[in-house]
């Protein structure tokens, strides 16, 4: 077999679907090879993260590796669906921790696109930057509105809830047209495609728009709890052990 492993073969590999080997790749967790404009990665690096050996792990990530993965993406799909909006956890970079829920088709097509899915990420890190304490809305790179509210582990902020994907006001169709031809020009995505989905971007309405600020707190607030509470019973099981292994 080949030293180097295609992105597909990677993917079912590691059984993984596209988007998270873009975000390995973002976040380190794995390094590749760009051959024409395709990724290619070596067997041991493949190797290395089959058998657990993870030496790029940051020491310094407890407090997120606290947040019940699991458990958050279920209540986050529940929410997204409430709330008609897509909704994912990032870390305080902005790279994803769960899945996203709800995500919209027009999103969908440009992050299924690497440089359309780096845009996403950078808009996301560009909510971790801003140090206002309550959700307020910004503008992503498509011209979309997310909020954002910080999950706190044990009092100190380790992730963050984003939820958007929607406008709040109706666009000029005609600007909104000409934008979107540019984005799909930029990500190559199909523009009738892209247009397509666009024209289901919902406008967010005024009862929405006056509550989602405070539902993304309060569904934040709930993940630090739930990730507090494992963090302290972790710590409680680690000491258990440290003394059951005294002589």
């Amino acid at each position: 077999m080949s030293d180097l492993y295609t992105t597909k073969q990677v993917q079912e590999l590691l059984q993984v679907d596209r988007t998270t080997i873009y975000r390995m790749l973002n976040d380190g967790r794995l390094t590749g090879v760009k051959v024409g404009s395709h990724w290619r990665f070596q067997k041991a690096e493949i190797d290395r993260l089959l058998s657990g050996d993870d030496q790029n792990e940051d020491p310094d990530l407890s407090s997120v590796r606290a947040l019940p993965i699991h458990c958050i993406q279920s209540i986050q799909n529940v929410f997204g669906q409430i709330a008609e909006v897509g909704a994912v956890v990032t870390d305080l970079d902005g790279n994803p921790l769960t899945e996203m829920s709800h995500c919209s088709e027009f999103c969908a097509l440009i992050q299924d696109s690497p440089s359309g899915y780096q845009a996403c990420l950078d808009s996301w890190r560009e909510l971790a930057e801003d140090p206002t304490s309550k959700p307020v809305f910004h503008q992503c790179h498509a011209r979309l509105q997310y909020a954002r509210g910080f999950i706190a582990v044990k009092n100190q902020p380790a992730a963050m809830i984003i939820a958007g994907q929607f406008y709040l006001d109706e666009p000029e169709s005609e600007d909104r047209e000409q934008f979107i031809r540019e984005l799909a020009h930029k990500y190559e995505i199909d523009s009738a495609e892209l247009l397509e989905a666009a024209a289901e971007i919902p406008v967010l309405d005024d009862r929405t728009e006056a509550k989602i600020g405070s539902w993304i707190s309060e569904v934040a607030r709930t993940f630090g709890d739930i990730s507090t509470e494992r963090a302290e019973m972790l710590e409680r099981l680690r000491a258990i052990s440290e003394m059951s292994s005294i002589d």
